[in-house]
C-alpha cells in the first residue's frame, strides 16, 4: 500500500508541476537597443537616451506589467529608428512592446496611438489608419493622433479627408507637427508657395537641433530646391549643420546641391560620407544616378545592384506577423535602373494594389509604362497622378513625355516647358529626354 500510495503522490506532484508551468505568467523578453555606430554615437545626445533606455529595460525587467516604461521605452526606439536610419529593427522592436502593452491595457490611448505610428513608418497605411481610428475615439482632443489620421489619409490618397484631419489637428494645437502637414497639402495641391510658407512656420515653431526640427529643414530645403531657389535650400542646409553638427540628411543637401551645379565629384563625396553615417536606402540610391553621370560604370552598376538588394527583403511581403517594410514602389523605380521593366512593373502594381489613389503610386506605374514604351497605359496613370494640380517638377516633367508620346503633343510640351521653368535643375537624364520637345 506504502508502494502506491507514494507513487499516486509523486503522480500528482508531477501534474501539480505542470499546472504551475502551463499557467504561471512567464515574463516576456523585450528587446533591447544597439549601440550606435559612427559619429552619430559620440553626442551627448546618445549617452543621454542610452541612459533613458538602460533605465527603461531595467525597469521593465523588475516589473513585467509596468505598461508606462513599456510606452516610453517604445517611443525612444521610435526615435531611435529616426536618428539612426535602423528601421527594419526598431521599428519591429516598438511594434513588440506595444503589443505587450496592449495584452495588459487594450484601450491605452498612446499605445494604439504609438502603434499607428510604427505601422505608417513601415508604410502599412491602411492597418495603420484602422488602428488610429480606434484610438480617436478614446482621446477624441488629441492633436497628434489627428496627424496620424492626415498622414495615413494622404499616402492612402484621400487627400479631402486629409485637409480635413490636418484642419483639425492645428485647431487643436498649432505646433510645428501641425503646419508641417498643412504644407504637405497644400503641396499636393500645387500651392508652392503656401507650402513654403508653412513648413517655414513648422522650422520656427521648433527647437533648434532636435531631429525632429533639422528633419523639418531638410522639407523646407527640398520645396527651395523644387522651384531652383538653391541658395535658400543651401542656407537650410548650412543651418541644419550648425544646429546639428554631421547630420547626414543635410550632407546629402549639400551632394544635391553639388548634383544641381553639375559638380559630380563633390557630389558624390557628400553623398558617400551620408551614407557611411545611418541606414538610409535613398542615399545609395542617389549615388547610383551620380556614378553615372561621373561616368563611373561599374560603381553605378554595383550602387543600383545594391539598393534593389536592400528594398527587396520585405518589398510584396503581405504578412502582418512579420510587418516588415513595405517598399514596392520604391523597388519600381530601383528596377528601372538595372533595367528590368518587368520587375519594375511588377512592384509599381503590386503597390497599386495596396493603395490607388496615391498620386506618387500613379506616378510611379506611369513612368513604368513610360520606360515599357505602353504609352496609352502610362497616359492613364500619369493623368490621375495630376488630379489634384501637384506642381511637382519632376511629375510635371515626366507628364509632359507621356502626352507626348501618347499623341497630346502641346499638353506635353506645356507640362515639360513649366517643370523646367519652376525648377532648371531637374536631374541631368531627364532634362536630356525632355529637350527635344523645348525646342
Amino acid at each position: 500500500m506504502k508502494k502506491y500510495a507514494y507513487l499516486i503522490l509523486v503522480a500528482l506532484t508531477g501534474v501539480f508541476f505542470l499546472l504551475i508551468v502551463m499557467f504561471s505568467k512567464k515574463p516576456e523578453v523585450i528587446p533591447g537597443f544597439k549601440e550606435r555606430q559612427g559619429s552619430v554615437a559620440l553626442t551627448g545626445e546618445w549617452l543621454n537616451a542610452k541612459q533613458a533606455i538602460e533605465g527603461l529595460l531595467a525597469r521593465i525587467k523588475q516589473d513585467p506589467d509596468d505598461v508606462k516604461s513599456m510606452l516610453a521605452l517604445a517611443q525612444a526606439y521610435v526615435q531611435e529608428a529616426r536618428v539612426t536610419g535602423d528601421h527594419a529593427y526598431y521599428d519591429k522592436a516598438s511594434l513588440e512592446i506595444l503589443e505587450e502593452a496592449l495584452k495588459r491595457q487594450p484601450e491605452n490611448f498612446e499605445a494604439l496611438s504609438l502603434k499607428a505610428l510604427v505601422l505608417l513608418s513601415q508604410h502599412h497605411f491602411t492597418e495603420g489608419k484602422e488602428i488610429a481610428k480606434k484610438a480617436v475615439l478614446l482621446n477624441p482632443n488629441n492633436s497628434f493622433i489627428y496627424g496620424i489620421l492626415c498622414d495615413a489619409n494622404v499616402e492612402l490618397g484621400n487627400y479631402e479627408e486629409a485637409v480635413k484631419m490636418a484642419d483639425k489637428m492645428v485647431e487643436i494645437r498649432p505646433d510645428s507637427r501641425s503646419y508641417s502637414r498643412i504644407s504637405y497639402l497644400r503641396e499636393i495641391y500645387g500651392d508652392i508657395p503656401g507650402a513654403i510658407q508653412a513648413m517655414t512656420l513648422s522650422v520656427e515653431a521648433g527647437y533648434p537641433g532636435l531631429e525632429q526640427t533639422e528633419w523639418t529643414r531638410m522639407i523646407l530645403a527640398h520645396l527651395y530646391e523644387s522651384t531652383g531657389k538653391l541658395d535658400s535650400a543651401e542656407m537650410q542646409y548650412g543651418i541644419a549643420l550648425h544646429e546639428r553638427p554631421d547630420y547626414p540628411f543635410a550632407i546629402a543637401g549639400f551632394g544635391r546641391i553639388d548634383k544641381a551645379k553639375k559638380n559630380y565629384a563633390a557630389a558624390i563625396k557628400q553623398y558617400e560620407k551620408a551614407k557611411s553615417m545611418i541606414v538610409e536606402c535613398s542615399f545609395a540610391d542617389e549615388l547610383t544616378d551620380l556614378y553615372k553621370l561621373a561616368g563611373e560604370t561599374e560603381k553605378a552598376k554595383a550602387s543600383a545592384d545594391e539598393v534593389v538588394e536592400q528594398l527587396g527583403a520585405n518589398a510584396g511581403d503581405e504578412s502582418e506577423s512579420t510587418h516588415g517594410h513595405y517598399a514596392d514602389k520604391e523597388l519600381a523605380y530601383a528596377y528601372l535602373k538595372i533595367p528590368d521593366t518587368e520587375k519594375a512593373l511588377k512592384h509599381a502594381m503590386i503597390e497599386y494594389e495596396r493603395r490607388p489613389e496615391n498620386i506618387d503610386v500613379c506616378e510611379a506605374v506611369g513612368w513604368v509604362h513610360y520606360k515599357r514604351n505602353e504609352f496609352a497605359a502610362a497616359n492613364k496613370f500619369i493623368a490621375k497622378a495630376l488630379r489634384t494640380g501637384s506642381r511637382n517638377p519632376v511629375l510635371m516633367c515626366r507628364a509632359g513625355l507621356v502626352k507626348v508620346k501618347a499623341g497630346e503633343l502641346l499638353k506635353g510640351k506645356e507640362l515639360i516647358k513649366n517643370a523646367l521653368e519652376q525648377n532648371p535643375f531637374l536631374d541631368p537624364e531627364l532634362v536630356a529626354e525632355a529637350a527635344p520637345y523645348l525646342k
